[in-house]
């Protein structure tokens, strides 16, 4: 998955969003470790500082579990997986609900979108 970076927002979140993708994808799966965070910077094209700040942040949030001798990896907790894979698609949700308001389309105007463009990815 390559790593892409807007220049509207900082860097580290876009990584934990990144990250999380990959999380979700199952690309890092479940109790899979992580590669060191040099060797993710380096992939990333991003100061191994940053790439530390937000793992770190992945820590709290508890989906990268760091281990003292053997590096960090993603947690095995599945329902904290899911409750993230939520939380991401709510706010992926909420920002394309809010730019659709702004572009004037009303609730029955949004829902037609999305069902003509499921029905064009059945195909």
């Amino acid at each position: 998955m390559p790593w892409d970076f807007k220049s509207d927002r900082p860097i580290y979140t876009q990584l934990i969003e990144q990250i999380e993708l990959m999380i979700f994808s199952d690309i890092y799966p479940p109790g899979s470790r992580l590669p060191p965070v040099r060797d993710m910077a380096q992939e990333a094209a991003v100061n191994p500082n940053t790439m530390q700040k937000a793992l770190s942040r992945m820590e709290e949030d508890g989906l990268i579990v760091t281990h003292r001798t053997s590096g960090r990896s993603v947690t095995e907790d599945g329902d904290m997986i899911k409750k993230a894979k939520n939380k991401m698609a709510l706010e992926q949700i909420t920002e394309f609900l809010e730019k659709m308001q702004k572009l004037g389309f009303d609730r029955q105007e949004v829902l037609s979108i999305i069902t003509g463009m499921t029905e064009e990815m059945k195909k």
